[in-house]
């Protein structure tokens, strides 16, 4: 069947599980759509980060990355655009570009900053390792499993009306170095007096640093791009345990602002001029529904929003309808300390099969796994909406080595409290009652055929078919529960199903999610 046309010249990339679920793959699906839909190499105007900072990782076409937008392999793209609810370092502008440029990726010439892009810096990311260690050692709790980024200090940054944006590199110097240097003083304060952080552990937060950074980016040093020294955090490390080299952190990043003057400007007018020109703006989320900080359960929340509202914030453009794309993989994946509630048992010879697949892209972190949860999903179409649906990773349930034929496929429908009977059809907001639950699963056939070299829907094995066509369902149901006569129900296409991490490896001859309903 021939795909839908979007909607809207607003393109929503979103995460509707725990994060992880592919969202970066799906750019270049999109790009080819909007390619075929208008018969333009350049129907794609601008790819917009929309949210997070280098926190937010993604894999696209073999590519990785962090901080620069998924658009940067497809240099049909006019723009690769950062919006103003981005944090971003600057010095990993060109720890991310420089070595996509050597392998012929247009970058600088393409990257778009908005002026009220948000500089995160050093002190931010010994802030996130700070209050880790005060989670711990002086609280007592379990750590947060934070990404050591800094994102979430950044932020406060900006809720704290600390903030330095991007328009200040093109002012003075001295203006610039006045509120680096009150920020760096804050943060030694903070990290001093209220993180209670031990005074040995000053420089054991800046080795920790070095080391996460040349591992990082091992394959630019083995390529020769930069040396060991750039991503040298000792540096900027005062003469005593609590103090900043206030003039190394200060002439390090006015250096690397400076590099990007030609790069910053009003991403208002780029995403306007570019949707009255007739092509669109490709919003690409970073983290997912879940972990949204008003709407996810905290510590496991991200520090910025992660819903369609923060299209408009970050773009600062008028309202208008997009077109959202809700993507989340055929099973579910966690990292940090989230209350699980699909979580496999680690000796299950699925959860065996799919952690060798599942490991951070910022952090290389291994992921928790676990079954398909539909009641997540269908609370994030009920209450955030979505038009198409993505499931990625189908492949990866397809009987192999220890887990073989006759093992079961469990999709979560619900929630059970064993103490009073009740099945939440919802996720309950309060955590302290969502951790008591227990799922509530449907039991599936599994399927032995290898799926990734499947291109077309009528090709799955039937099981799969079912298999899909059941999850969907299942949002579907739970997002609808409930609806008094007259309401109007939620029901998205199921746009792509990903069969492998190339972006060749992609069904899009999906049947009409009405047809799917009735295979279920």
């Amino acid at each position: 069947m021939a795909l839908e046309k979007f909607k809207s010249k607003l393109i929503a990339d979103i995460g509707i599980s725990m994060g992880d679920e592919g969202k970066g793959r799906l750019v270049y699906e999109i790009i080819d759509d909007l390619k075929a839909e208008t018969g333009r190499a350049d129907a794609a105007g601008v790819v917009l980060k929309v949210n997070g900072g280098a926190n937010s990782g993604h894999t696209a076409g073999g590519v990785k990355l962090n901080l620069l937008p998924a658009g940067v392999i497809e240099n049909d793209v006019e723009y690769l655009a950062i919006g103003s609810g981005v944090v971003a370092d600057p010095r990993k502008f060109a720890w991310e570009a420089e070595p996509l440029e050597r392998r012929g990726y247009k970058i600088f010439d393409r990257l778009f900053i908005d002026e009220r892009t948000m500089v995160s810096d050093v002190s931010h990311r010994l802030l996130d390792l700070a209050f880790e260690d005060y989670r711990v050692n002086v609280l007592g709790e379990d750590p947060r499993g934070s990404t050591g980024r800094g994102i979430t200090p950044a932020y406060n940054d900006e809720t704290g009306q600390f903030q330095i944006w991007y328009c200040e590199f093109l002012g003075s110097k001295r203006d610039f170095a006045e509120r680096l240097s009150a920020r760096l003083r804050r943060a030694s304060d903070t990290i001093r007096y209220v993180c209670k952080v031990k005074p040995e552990k000053w420089d054991e937060f800046f080795e920790k640093l070095t080391a996460a950074e040349i591992r990082a980016n091992s394959d630019a040093i083995k390529e020769g791009i930069f040396t060991e020294d750039e991503f040298d955090f000792k540096k900027f490390k005062g003469t005593r345990p609590f103090k900043f080299n206030i003039k190394a952190v200060v002439d390090e990043y006015w250096k690397a602002g400076r590099r990007l003057v030609k790069n910053i400007g009003d991403v208002r007018e780029l995403c306007l001029k570019t949707i009255n020109s007739g092509r669109s703006v490709i919003g690409e989320f970073g983290q997912a529904y879940w972990l949204d900080k008003r709407r996810g359960f905290a510590p496991n929340v991200t520090a910025s929003h992660t819903g369609i509202p923060e299209f408009f914030e970050s773009a600062g453009i008028p309202l208008r309808s997009v077109h959202t794309i809700g993507c989340c993989k055929a099973y579910d994946t966690k990292v940090g300390t989230h209350t699980f509630l699909t979580q496999m048992n680690d000796e299950h010879p699925l959860a065996k099969k799919l952690k060798k697949l599942e490991f951070g892209t910022s952090t290389g972190r291994q992921r928790m796994v676990g079954w398909f949860d539909a009641v997540e999903k269908g609370d994030a179409l009920r209450y955030g909406g979505y038009d198409d649906m993505a499931i990625n990773k189908l492949d990866a349930l397809t009987y192999e080595g220890d887990w073989s034929e006759g093992g079961e496929l469990l999709v979560c429908v619900g929630y059970m409290d064993d103490k009073t009977g009740k099945v939440y059809r919802g996720v309950p907001r309060s955590e302290s009652l969502r951790k008591t639950l227990r799922p509530v699963y449907t039991q599936l056939k599994g399927w032995s055929e290898d799926l990734s070299g499947i291109r077309h829907f009528d090709d799955l094995p039937s099981e799969a078919k079912r298999y899909i066509a059941f999850c969907v369902k299942s949002v579907v149901e739970i997002a609808n529960r409930d609806l008094g006569d007259g309401e109007e129900k939620k029901i998205p296409n199921l746009r792509y199903i990903g069969v492998g991490p190339l972006p060749s490896q992609i069904i899009r001859d999906v049947p009409r999610t009405e047809d799917l309903l009735k295979l279920a």
